[in-house]
């Protein structure tokens, strides 16, 4: 999908959600956001309802490209070989991802924290629900 097409008149929203905003938050901070948060399922716990999952990824994106334009300004990378990017460079340090697992851990915590996400249905079945289905799996199944 291209980054932008040719101008069009008429409905932006469709025009701004699919040839614009889709590709921009989804490659390639998109990406590191999602491999840092499944390596770290804390992050997961505290976002766990689809506002405060749209909340959390609208800032954690802003934030990590923010942060890690600061790391790349303060720290020296190798020339591009074609092996890996700046990014892969400095998450490659220890201090640097885990410099990006603390913000992203900060956003969650924001999030969660907001009360106008307080009365939100968690995604997914609660413990509850899980107890009733292995209980009526087992019943089922023999």
């Amino acid at each position: 999908m291209p980054v932008a097409g040719p101008a069009q008149i008429g409905n932006t929203s469709r025009v701004v959600s699919e040839d614009i905003w889709i590709p921009l938050v989804d490659e390639p901070i998109g990406s590191i956001v999602a491999q840092l948060q499944g390596d770290n399922p804390e992050i997961d716990a505290l976002v766990a309802s689809p506002r405060r999952i749209l909340a959390f990824r609208t800032f954690a994106y802003i934030r990590v490209g923010v942060l890690l334009g600061q790391l790349l300004v303060d720290n020296d990378v190798p020339a591009y070989d074609g092996t890996e990017t700046w990014v892969e460079s400095l998450l490659r340090e220890q201090r640097h991802r885990a410099a990006v697992v603390a913000e992203l851990r900060a956003v969650a915590e924001e999030v969660a924290a907001d009360p106008r996400y307080a009365e939100e249905e968690q995604l997914g079945p609660d413990d509850d629900a899980r107890a009733r289905f292995r209980e009526f799996a087992r019943k089922q199944l023999g």
